[in-house]
């Protein structure tokens, strides 16, 4: 009875030690991975070397996603951060976080990651149009307008049946003097929505506005052509011929 006592133990005691080693071994690897990602961390720089470990980044996404559905958006960054900065490819991840930053008004730090969702994207998604527009739109609302036509105009293009947002567009330029723009945003709209005849009134009248006037009256003269029964683009082509004959 007593060496059963003993050998028992011994198997309990060998258990424990088993148990240990093997935790040991679970928190250096934690240890390490934490070390390659913190060397890695620094997403200001964006890193385009090979992934780390895919499966460790899925896995920081998954986290980050429940966080962020708790409603605990610090954590959520911090797990988002890590899945990006063990695979820089992760777009799942990028997207998340620059949508934590937009929604917690953290707009400088978002517009670098949906710049970088964008360039990651191989095909037209609602994911991919939402993040050109909301991109374009800080641009343009910090007065970058270089950077933010470029996007604009992408946007116009992605998402054609959004008229509304071309007239923001082109208004916020022409009210920034940014007249050239102003017109190439409705240029970009006329050529993605041909049939809107509004547009090219529009168009018209900031070429008018430019005096640009031979322009204006051919974007009036097309306005008049998609809508033959409107006699106010009918006034308009009649107007600008009389002004040109003067």
């Amino acid at each position: 009875m007593k060496s059963s006592h003993v050998a028992y133990r011994t198997s309990v005691t060998t258990l424990l030690l088993l148990i240990a080693a093997v935790s040991s071994v679970s928190v250096a690897q934690d240890d390490g991975a934490a070390s390659v990602l913190q060397r890695y961390g620094n997403l200001d720089i964006e890193r385009t070397g090979p992934t780390i470990d895919a499966e460790l980044a899925q896995k920081y996404l998954r986290r980050g996603n429940t966080y962020s559905n708790l409603e605990r958006f610090e954590e959520a960054i911090d797990e988002y951060r890590k899945a990006i900065s063990a695979d820089p490819n992760l777009d799942g991840a990028i997207r998340n976080l620059a949508n934590t930053y937009y929604f917690l008004e953290r707009y400088e730090e978002a517009k670098p990651l949906l710049a970088r969702f964008i360039r990651l994207q191989s095909s037209t998604t609602a994911s991919l149009i939402a993040a050109v527009t909301t991109l374009g739109e800080l641009e343009r609302r910090d007065g970058n307008f270089d950077a933010s036509i470029d996007y604009d105009l992408r946007a116009i293009e992605l998402d054609s049946d959004n008229d509304s947002q071309v007239h923001i567009m082109a208004n916020t330029y022409n009210n920034a003097g940014e007249a050239d723009k102003a017109i190439a945003v409705y240029q970009k709209a006329i050529e993605v929505m041909p049939g809107n005849a509004f547009f090219d009134r529009s168009l018209g009248r900031i070429l008018e506005q430019e005096n640009r006037i031979e322009e204006a009256l051919q974007a009036y003269e097309s306005a008049a052509a998609k809508n033959p029964d409107s006699d106010f683009y009918t006034n308009l082509v009649e107007s600008l011929r009389n002004r040109l004959q003067r």
